[in-house]
């Protein structure tokens, strides 16, 4: 599921904006198809040119009926009727999602034969300070196994003791959900952190549930600014000329 929103408050029209030759929200599309890792791949959205450039490409697209917030609500919607014990959800913003990745998180509930985990996620290491500093890469902190501990927009940890060796790591935002999880955050009012952070992860752990992090290396670009959109554009010309 690839919920695609057009409106958005740091980049209005993000997604139809244009890389490569084609939408961002259809490169992200394509990319996740290629992989070939699932059965089915929908884009869910609130937009009527969203919906009628993902069917132009020939593409499964779902209207969503209902106003939302974030994405985890709109793919709730989506697939309350569907049939399914595990739901992925690519950021219609991520157009350099691959196939390794996915295939990190889905290994995660093949292995967790006692359902310990809800969710997966993704995290990259970052080591540029103006990227750790920047408030639209959301950072997370997790625990000695590699379950989320807090997402937050400003750096963390932060560096209080600067002798000691730490990593930061950005939160994709890629999930793989068991269903039950995904329903009962759909069921569940907004929270209080989730709502100042703008951050729809928090709530997921404000109502317990647990989340695997999954590292990946891979490049890590969502399109949350103009800036963003530029880097990209080089990324697709350097992938042409290599």
């Amino acid at each position: 599921m690839i919920p695609a929103r057009y409106s958005a408050t740091r980049f209005p029209g993000k997604l139809m904006k244009d890389l490569g030759g084609k939408p961002v929200i259809v490169k992200t599309y394509e990319a996740t198809l290629a992989t070939q890792l699932f059965d089915e791949v929908y884009v869910v959205t609130d937009s009527e040119v969203i919906y009628n450039s993902i069917k132009s490409v020939g593409g499964e697209v779902i209207m969503s009926q209902k106003e939302h917030d974030c994405g985890s609500d709109r793919i709730a919607e989506a697939v309350e009727n569907i049939h399914a014990d595990i739901v992925i959800n690519v950021q219609g913003d991520e157009p350099f999602i691959d196939e390794v990745s996915l295939k990190k998180l889905i290994q995660i509930f093949e292995e967790d034969v006692d359902e310990r985990v809800d969710l997966a996620s993704l995290k990259v290491k970052m080591t540029d300070l103006d990227e750790i500093q920047n408030p639209n890469n959301v950072k997370v902190i997790v625990d000695n196994h590699d379950f989320a501990m807090y997402f937050s927009r400003s750096p963390i940890p932060f560096p209080r003791n600067e002798e000691i060796q730490i990593n930061h790591y950005k939160h994709i935002g890629v999930y793989a959900f068991r269903k039950s999880a995904l329903m009962e955050f759909y069921r569940t009012p907004k929270t209080p952190l989730e709502s100042a952070e703008k951050i729809e992860g928090i709530r997921y752990l404000e109502v317990g549930k647990r989340i695997k992090m999954v590292e990946t290396t891979s490049v890590a670009i969502g399109i949350d600014t103009p800036e963003d959109l530029e880097k990209a554009q080089r990324i697709i010309r350097n992938e042409r000329h290599s």
